[in-house]
């Protein structure tokens, strides 16, 4: 069994595969030490086996070869475990992050070069187990928890307790079920996470004959470790656990490069030239059909086509490849890497001017190359590439904008515009008042009664935040004295 782990370790820096294997043994040693010899049946090993509810004896787990196991704390027994590869471990840095219960526990894998082909360089594995609890939420641990924001790859995964229409749309649930599980589920969601298992795939076949198969056994991707994920699967037969080994794989994001093309430049016209003089089409068919001619058509053209494909070489183009790139500056790039790499581990006076004399040489090196490459292209230019050699000796045109009065760059365009489109309002004209006229006709205290006989006391006040109500007993004791109520420039019209 060691030999079939180690024949893996000389990929490990770069992993063209990174299965991890997830399953509940309940507590029995036979589907703790089947399910770990089942691992022969995958194309890779896995390097990272998360258990629940290992099978622990005298509060110690049981060894498997190639592998070292990480438990929580005591005390409590432990219901989580994780088990990580030797190999892994010897050319990876590996810890643990323990929590306050026995129910999660989770890994850390760091990598100075970075994982799977990005910028990350740590990944995080979370096993958990939910029990079921008599208090909200009615699991072991609280949702908040479990799903945590981490700007690097996190994998939380394990025996969830859980039924939600998302992982099994085909169950009816209750409404206590589906209330429990919605829980954790939005708190996935909202950091979010992503669910990784395939709707409607069942982990988990209970031994009696009433129960239904379920999905109890969830893995969750954060953001940053999506595009990582090749698959969720259950490749592995049954250990004798209830629940079948769960398996996901994690590759480098696929790069899809552009397929082969003919390259007619280097057509080999001689070879081509006797080969059409031996090329004969097919006869014409004797009172052709429609199909038939188009059939004759078709096979002739294909003929005709594969022969002079077959004479012209292919060209595999790549999505970053420069005309004028050399194995020098390759070189060059990897030195100037290499001293950076070095200078952020150790920021010393000495790694720090290796870094700024590599970078200088791998630059003015790219200056070069690329002058002599243009000085090239341009004494060599057809009519054809006349436009292409324009822009090489011109360089790219400058940002064109609109020519408006008073606007000399984009930003005073943009200011231009806004104002012309969507001016400014104008500010409110100032309150205005009520001129003083010396010839009006006073109001009579009839008038103001009347007047204010219309309008109810329970009314909302005006401006002047005083009920009508006021007025009106204002008025009834002064109705000799209108004046009193009047004010001095209140009149009608004259």
């Amino acid at each position: 069994m060691e030999n079939f782990f180690t024949q893996y370790t000389d990929s490990s820096a770069v992993f063209p595969s990174f299965p991890i294997v997830q399953h509940n043994c309940r507590g029995s040693w036979d589907v703790f030490l089947s399910r770990f010899h089942s691992f022969t049946m995958l194309p890779h090993p896995p390097w990272i086996v998360a258990i629940q509810d290992p099978p622990p004896r005298c509060s110690v787990l049981p060894t498997f070869p190639g592998f070292i196991s990480f438990v929580p704390p005591p005390p409590g027994r432990p219901r989580v475990a994780i088990y990580v590869s030797r190999a892994l471990n010897q050319d990876l840095s590996c810890s643990t992050v323990f929590d306050d219960s026995s129910e999660m526990l989770s890994v850390d894998v760091f990598s100075s070069e970075g994982l799977f082909g990005s910028p990350h360089r740590s990944l995080r594995v979370t096993s958990v187990y939910l029990l079921r609890t008599n208090r909200p939420p009615y699991r072991s641990i609280l949702p908040e928890r479990v799903f945590s924001f981490l700007s690097y790859p996190y994998l939380v995964l394990g025996d969830f307790n859980l039924h939600h229409p998302l992982a099994d749309p085909c169950r009816s649930l209750s409404e206590r079920e589906f209330s429990i599980s919605t829980r954790y589920f939005d708190a996935a969601f909202d950091v979010p996470y992503h669910l990784l298992n395939p709707p409607g795939v069942y982990p988990q076949f209970p031994f009696d004959t009433i129960s239904r198969p379920s999905v109890l056994d969830l893995a969750f991707a954060n953001t940053a470790l999506s595009p990582l994920v090749s698959s969720w699967d259950t490749p592995l037969p049954s250990t004798g656990s209830d629940h079948v080994p769960c398996v996901i794989t994690l590759k480098p994001p696929a790069i899809m490069l552009p397929p082969p093309t003919p390259h007619w430049a280097l057509l080999d016209l001689r070879a081509v030239g006797k080969a059409l003089d031996t090329f004969a089409t097919l006869p014409c068919p004797v009172g052709p059909t429609p199909n038939s001619l188009s059939r004759w058509f078709d096979i002739s053209s294909t003929r005709l086509t594969s022969l002079l494909t077959s004479h012209a070489p292919s060209k595999h183009p790549c999505p970053r490849s420069k005309p004028w790139w050399s194995p020098r500056l390759s070189a060059l790039r990897r030195e100037y890497h290499k001293f950076a790499r070095i200078s952020c581990l150790d920021p010393s006076p000495l790694n720090w001017s290796n870094v700024k004399s590599s970078r200088r040489i791998y630059f003015k090196a790219i200056a070069s190359v690329k002058k002599t490459h243009l000085s090239d292209f341009l004494s060599t230019a057809t009519p054809r590439s006349l436009w292409t050699a324009k822009r090489f000796a011109f360089g790219r045109p400058p940002q064109r904008f609109p020519d408006l009065p008073g606007a000399s760059d984009p930003a005073e365009v943009a200011e231009t515009l806004l104002d012309h489109f969507f001016p400014s309002k104008p500010p409110p004209p100032p309150l205005l008042r009520l001129a003083r006229y010396e010839d009006y006709t006073p109001l009579t205290s009839e008038e103001i009664s009347r007047a204010l006989s219309k309008s109810s006391n329970t009314s909302a006040p005006g401006p002047d935040h005083i009920p009508y109500s006021v007025w009106k007993s204002h008025q009834r004791k002064n109705d000799l004295r209108p004046d009193g109520l009047r004010p001095p420039y209140a009149s009608r019209a004259p």
